[in-house]
């Protein structure tokens, strides 16, 4: 599906149809955690704030652990 920005004021709005919001279980109300990792946009329904928190604790955690091999491993 190829999707391009409309303009919403002085910014550019990405528009989801419906379908892929029925699929995801998606409303106005669902928080999304928007992200990327340097090459792709990547949006994500946030079901679990809290889960969501631990989690991302926890991917800081092992990347400050483990920052110099993970380093290597890239390499």
């Amino acid at each position: 599906m190829l999707k391009k920005l409309t303009k919403h004021g002085n910014s550019l709005a990405l528009v989801i149809d419906r379908p892929v919001l029925e699929l995801l279980n998606i409303d106005s109300d669902t928080p999304l955690d928007i992200s990327t990792d340097g090459k792709n946009l990547l949006i994500s329904p946030v079901k679990d704030p809290e889960r969501n928190e631990r989690f991302l604790a926890a991917l800081e955690e092992g990347n400050q652990k483990y920052a110099k091999a993970l380093k290597r491993l890239a390499e």
